[in-house]
């Protein structure tokens, strides 16, 4: 009997969290002020950014041609058609900006006491970049410098999302400042995140690297389409490790890696999602369609290379199911109250959740050697990409590592000799080492951060995709019964959500299109 049930599994996912109808518009400063300080409010917003990014990665991933429709179900809707309503993915919305007033509160709460509070001032700074750059490039033009403004704003107005990029980067640069004047003090005065830091555990030379990463992407991704003030990057350079956010993690109610509870298994042992499985353009770039890439292959995917996998759009019940805790748990424990301590993308319940990859800010270092944005080699830095990514599958919960990563990445080279896509040497024009580049991205960030992979399709067209009379899978991982109008036969963006219409309407921009409105960056 097929089940009708995927809107509610998979468009309505990414809404869960939804709490307030007027986020953006609510006092960050009205029930707190009195009682909360940033030692408490950093460590559950920092959780609370680990969840968000996760319904970020159901969407991007969705969307940007990681998953299909399994087998078994029906009623996909808009998830296959693109024809999008205002209410798909609402979730997005309301749940960042509840996020963001948590970050706004950190950042009131300690602007009277600096520089002792430079470090929570800081760390709170740049993930209200973080967050809002998720609002842009899913939306384009937001509420920006009338939001988080309690009764001061009620009903925002937007701001140009060209220009939020440009602020966001300015802010990154304050954050910097901010922690920098913060190290130098010398009398103990200043409080240190310790505790309340559940990423980087207080460290905070890697804030700086997470902040100059944020600035980078912000301006690979907009030059040319925004005139940014300073694109120079404090000494502490980028990152080079991955950013987890680890609040303590465990099998238990509301206590699970989201990731985990969402796509692997309930903190009961019960299945999570099963309605979506991977699509196979994805797995091209795993089974030799487009790169042989056994050993990835392995560590991302349950029984590779018997892995069940779908054309999106093409509903039948005798398409492939997706086994007991997804096909992105690779491990063999499917028993879900004990499963987990796997390598992989879903490695267990109390593994850490990404907000970045390190593979990503060594990719987006790449791409700025290639188009004159930054210094380094563009190969070099490609392949600590790609060893990066083989470094973050191959690693345990626990941060150890199973497997011999560099033998297996100069594996994968040879496997793929002449092939540009994976031996940088081989791309011989600045258009096949920017294909490289992404491909090589979109690999990296497979069901991880599907959110980035997403925007960087839309904004260079990599990984190529081609769209037949007959779709080949292989070549196009657009849905078969799509409605969109575009050549590449995808959506450009989702729409606001209708509470923006309800509450915002002399704000919210009008006549937005998911087939021809595109983010500014976008192509």
């Amino acid at each position: 009997m097929k089940k009708i049930c995927v809107f509610l599994i998979g468009l309505s996912l990414v809404g869960a969290s939804c709490k307030k109808y007027l986020d953006i518009n609510t006092n960050p400063n009205a029930a707190t002020l009195a009682t909360a300080t940033p030692e408490l409010i950093m460590p559950q917003a920092l959780t609370g950014a680990a969840s968000i990014t996760n319904t970020y990665n159901s969407y991007g991933s969705q969307l940007g041609g990681y998953g299909a429709n399994a087998g078994g179900y029906g009623g996909f809707g808009t998830a296959i058609s693109y024809n999008f309503a205002s209410s798909d993915y609402q979730g997005l919305w309301s749940s960042t900006y509840d996020n963001l007033e948590d970050f706004q509160t950190v950042i009131n709460l300690s602007s009277a006491k600096m520089p002792a509070y430079g470090y929570f001032s800081g760390a709170a700074k740049i993930m209200k970049a973080y967050g809002f750059e998720l609002l842009v490039d899913a939306y384009n033009s937001v509420p920006y410098e009338s939001a988080l403004q309690g009764s001061n704003a009620l009903t925002p107005a937007y701001t140009d999302a060209a220009k939020i990029y440009v602020t966001l980067a300015s802010l990154l640069d304050t954050a910097i400042k901010e922690i920098s004047t913060a190290q130098a003090v010398t009398n103990g005065s200043v409080i240190p995140l310790s505790t309340a830091d559940v990423i980087f555990k207080g460290d905070m030379n890697k804030w700086k690297q997470f902040a100059n990463t944020l600035k980078l992407r912000l301006i690979v991704r907009a030059t040319g389409k925004a005139n940014f003030a300073n694109t120079n990057f404090d000494a502490a350079g980028f990152l080079t490790t991955d950013v987890l956010v680890n609040p303590g993690y465990t099998r238990d109610n509301g206590r699970q890696n989201p990731a985990w509870n969402t796509w692997g298994f309930a903190y009961t042992g019960g299945d999570a999602t099963k309605s979506w499985i991977p699509s196979t353009f994805i797995f091209g770039f795993y089974d030799g369609h487009k790169i042989l890439d056994t050993l990835r292959g392995k560590a991302t995917y349950y029984q590779f290379p018997a892995t069940g996998n779908n054309q999106l759009g093409h509903e039948s019940v005798d398409n492939p199911k997706c086994p007991a805790g997804s096909f992105w748990y690779p491990g063999t424990n499917r028993a879900g109250a004990s499963a987990g301590n796997s390598r992989g993308i879903l490695k267990g319940p109390n593994a850490g959740f990404p907000l970045m990859l390190a593979a990503e800010s060594y990719f987006l270092q790449a791409e700025a050697a290639v188009r004159g944005l930054g210094p380094g080699s563009a190969a070099t830095l490609f392949n600590a990409g790609v060893t990066a990514s083989f470094n973050y599958l191959y690693q345990l919960p626990d941060g150890s590592v199973s497997g011999n990563p560099a033998a297996d990445v100069a594996k994968y080279q040879a496997d793929n000799v002449g092939n540009y896509l994976v031996n940088f040497g081989s791309a011989v024009t600045a258009a096949q080492q920017t294909e490289a580049i992404i491909t090589q991205k979109y690999i990296a960030l497979n069901w991880i951060n599907g959110q980035e992979s997403w925007n960087e399709y839309r904004r260079t067209g990599y990984p190529t995709t081609v769209y037949a009379a007959v779709p080949d899978p292989h070549q196009t991982f657009a849905s078969s019964v799509s409605q969109s109008t575009r050549p590449d036969k995808l959506p450009t963006r989702i729409l606001y959500p209708p509470t923006e219409g309800s509450y915002n309407p002399a704000n919210v921009p009008k006549n937005i299109s998911p087939f021809s409105s595109l983010i500014f960056w976008a192509k």
